[in-house]
């Protein structure tokens, strides 16, 4: 999107043919605008860049942005789902999302977890490490049931990408290593369980990756592996790559295409079937931020203005850390324009912070806006990922809402929170209330 060519005549920034000023009339700020249609493009993208394969799925990843309505949208674009946790498994039966439709991972699944998992019969569980998959086999055999499942491997590839969000490295939390025989011991291990259907292998190597060698790489090696299988009478079918394809968030960030994703995909695919004379498997992608990341914008009402000697200009707004913690956590840079004043010149210097007790608060660092004043409307883009997922109530602040547009109309997906939704778990402990306690 050209964010500054998008807006009407009153240079208003419209979003999926909404008028933002008037959404926040209707809905206040700060708010969550998530355009459906961007999604949708971003999932034809995908499937004509994957249609070159034999068989393939695409499994949004639930991390990146979950809702009950959020997973409906995805069911009803015909999507597959991976979660992350018992709530995110719930939220997504809830929304009558296919439970066979459902992958899901975590490297400390409870026995709680695995056990709803096998009852509703979700498509594959993605064992994580041994302790797992021993937890998963005694399970299924009180259950009298087999387990579908995918091991995840560790495949040694390091991402070139911030140190939090490198998933595939040897040394990581995620995942059994493709050294010293770990993961060929632990196929073999699975393989041989009754309880246990083994169909094939998972990898993930990060987050916010742009080069696409990375991704040729873990294939190589993820391929070899499928073929040590193979040479043992183990055939996997299925071989999951993950996600982790890069957005772009500001200028000079310069992410590969969907389209070339999937393109160097195939080659990387084909080139190591043929390398190691295996038929190609199913292949499954997870994308999440490719999905969703570019689709949201958060809009906030900016506040207090004020320069210090010598110093920056700060412009406050109304959230802040707590809706979007990504700039404390990972540095993540963000570009942004003021919504009731588009195609206006930029004449200062800001530093954007929110309204958290924090130093670390800020949204954006530096920035040229046109002249900023109390009341003004401030869009930050490519809030769609990790932004309302990782979203806190810090300050005992009440999180914000989620608002969907689509050619002109909009529909709340998330309401807003208020002090009472707070405190509704809290409770005060009867001998406190006595007198002189």
């Amino acid at each position: 999107m050209n964010y500054e060519e998008t807006h009407n005549r009153a240079g208003h920034l419209v979003i999926g043919g909404c008028d933002v000023v008037e959404l926040v009339g209707q809905w206040g700020t700060p708010l969550y605008v998530f355009d459906e249609e961007a999604v949708i493009n971003n999932i034809v993208m995908y499937r004509n860049a994957l249609s070159g394969l034999p068989d393939y799925e695409i499994i949004y990843a639930a991390k990146a942005l979950l809702t009950v309505g959020i997973a409906r949208f995805m069911a009803n674009h015909g999507l597959s789902l991976d979660v992350v946790s018992g709530g995110e498994l719930y939220m997504a039966l809830t929304a009558g999302f296919p439970a066979e439709k459902i992958y899901f991972h975590g490297n400390n699944k409870s026995a709680a977890e695995l056990r709803t998992a096998l009852d509703v019969g979700v498509g594959r569980i993605v064992v994580d490490n041994l302790y797992e998959l021993e937890l998963i086999a005694d399970l299924a055999r009180q259950k009298q049931k087999a387990a579908d499942i995918l091991l995840r491997i560790m495949p040694g590839v390091e991402a070139h990408t911030h140190s939090y969000i490198q998933t595939g490295q040897l040394d990581s939390k995620f995942g059994i290593s493709i050294a010293y025989n770990q993961a060929i011991d632990a196929i073999k291990l699975a393989a041989g369980m009754p309880e246990i259907k083994l169909h094939g292998l998972h990898c993930h190597i990060g987050s916010q990756i742009f080069e696409l060698a990375s991704f040729a790489k873990t294939i190589d090696v993820m391929m070899a592996l499928m073929a040590e299988s193979k040479a043992l009478g183990i055939d996997l079918a299925e071989l999951d790559l993950g996600g982790g394809l890069g957005i772009k968030y500001v200028e000079g960030d310069q992410p590969a295409s969907i389209q070339d994703f999937g393109a160097y995909l195939q080659d990387a695919l084909k080139n190591s079937a043929a390398k190691y004379g295996l038929k190609l498997p199913k292949i499954m992608v997870e994308p999440g931020r490719s999905l969703v990341g570019a689709a949201g914008t958060t809009i906030y009402r900016v506040g207090s203005i004020k320069t210090n000697q010598g110093g920056r200009t700060y412009a406050a707004v109304d959230g802040g850390m707590g809706d979007n913690p990504r700039v404390a956590l990972y540095q993540a840079k963000y570009h942004a324009v003021v919504a009731n004043k588009i195609g206006q010149p930029p004449e200062q210097t800001y530093t954007i912070v929110g309204k958290y007790c924090e130093s670390g608060d800020v949204l954006i660092n530096s920035i040229a806006l046109p002249r900023l004043e109390p009341g003004d409307l401030l869009a930050v883009f490519c809030t769609g990922a990790y932004n309302y997922a990782m979203a806190s109530n810090y300050n005992a602040v009440p999180r914000i809402p989620i608002v969907t547009v689509y050619r002109g109309q909009s529909d709340l997906v998330v309401e807003r929170e208020t002090y009472q939704d707070l405190i509704r778990l809290h409770r005060i402990p009867a001998r406190w209330l006595k007198n002189g306690v």
